[in-house]
């Protein structure tokens, strides 16, 4: 239904997260390198559990190459400078769901190509810096589903 974009994530059990949710939902799992890990690390295993084989995951050397792969559905980048909720837009069936590293998110020039109105928010308490990057991908990819039916 979704690809999810994970543009050099660093800790490997939020990756492991995110391949089981995947998984879980059909969704693909994109990771864009540099990784912060070996994807045959024990702790990635883990946390993915037994999932490794029903999730579709592709490795990309950058995020040009990731893009070009999908090909051009909407992307809505992910970042909590965004000041637009991921409630308040309509997930296309493909959309691209971009998600930038745990400890700096989303470099500007990554996050400059995408339109202002397509760079989401996951809203939280004030003062707090940001979400585990696998419970932020949960909710976006949640919510994108629930508003398609849930269909696969």
């Amino acid at each position: 239904m979704f690809h999810v974009v994970l543009y050099q994530p660093e800790i490997p059990p939020n990756t492991g997260n995110i391949i089981r949710l995947c998984a879980n939902t059909g969704a693909t799992l994109h990771l864009v390198e540099p990784l912060g890990f070996d994807l045959d690390e024990p702790r990635l295993r883990r946390a993915g559990l037994d999932y490794h084989e029903y999730a579709d995951v592709q490795v990309h050397a950058d995020v040009d190459q990731c893009l070009c792969s999908i090909g051009h559905p909407q992307v809505l980048a992910f970042s909590s400078k965004a000041s637009t909720r991921y409630t308040d837009v309509v997930y296309t069936p493909g959309a691209v769901l971009l998600f930038g590293p745990e400890t700096r998110g989303l470099p500007s020039h990554v996050l400059d190509r995408v339109p202002q109105s397509s760079r989401l928010t996951v809203p939280m308490m004030p003062g707090n810096r940001s979400l585990n990057l696998s419970n932020a991908v949960a909710v976006v990819v949640y919510e994108g589903w629930r508003q398609n039916g849930f269909r696969d």
